[in-house]
């Protein structure tokens, strides 16, 4: 995809992030469920790693190489007219500048970076650990001259037994990765919890992402905790398959 596509399609998810309250972008993992998600109205997408993963028969947590995922998200980008953020897990290893400068290559307009380092034993990044990591992204991006849309995710509430007990630190890690230049942050497993929620956008400035189930959660909920992004995660890929299996079941020998 050429430069100046690429600048344009991140210009317009910052837009959108302005426009909308929630922006939801659905995830998709090919070119099949990009186009059919872009065709229903959705004016950006996101490509999750899990669900990518499972469509090419890899693991999640860094199951695929980096070369791997720009590869296969490269199709997926030019197969439809609207901006794409991508997974990429903790980074595979690579340095920021590199981390986007394949970002770029193949079109992404945004991404999505966690603290989870699965390539070091699945250990959790420290809190200004992980910011750095994110303000070597926003640096690269910003000397490439391209907003590159950043979701700073943590996994601090799915690492922890009682996710309550969490809280003073998730928002302490969300504050460090806004003060590092993330646009978005994302603190994963608490799109159930109310409570939890509300603490955590009204602890930060930008916009929080949650994830959400599409057919078993409700947008004005999300809208009245103050939710301002959501994506699925896994979650549209699993309710899919759930109504495949529902479909095809009375065919079955």
């Amino acid at each position: 995809m050429d430069l100046r596509t690429t600048v344009e399609r991140a210009r317009r998810l910052k837009q959108l992030h302005a426009e909308y309250t929630p922006l939801v972008l659905p995830t998709v993992w090919d070119v099949w469920s990009a186009r059919t998600a872009a065709d229903a109205g959705f004016p950006a997408l996101t490509v999750g790693s899990h669900p990518l993963a499972a469509s090419r028969g890899a693991e999640d947590q860094e199951g695929q190489t980096f070369e791997e995922v720009l590869a296969a998200v490269r199709p997926i980008i030019a197969a439809v007219d609207v901006p794409v953020s991508v997974d990429l897990e903790a980074g595979y290893g690579q340095e920021p500048a590199d981390l986007i400068a394949g970002l770029i290559e193949v079109g992404g307009a945004g991404l999505n970076i966690e603290d989870t380092v699965h390539s070091d034993g699945g250990r959790l990044r420290g809190t200004q650990e992980h910011a750095r990591y994110v303000a070597g992204l926003r640096a690269a991006a910003d000397d490439a001259g391209i907003p590159v849309w950043v979701n700073g995710r943590t996994d601090v509430f799915a690492h922890a037994q009682d996710p309550g007990a969490v809280l003073h630190e998730a928002i302490e890690r969300l504050r460090a990765l806004e003060h590092a230049g993330a646009d978005s942050v994302y603190p994963v497993r608490i799109q159930d919890d109310d409570e939890l929620l509300e603490a955590v956008t009204g602890a930060v400035a930008i916009p929080v992402n949650s994830t959400a189930h599409p057919v078993k959660h409700d947008l004005e909920r999300f809208r009245r905790l103050g939710v301002r992004r959501i994506t699925y995660g896994p979650l549209l890929q699993l309710a899919m398959t759930d109504a495949m299996k529902d479909m095809l079941g009375p065919w079955t020998p």
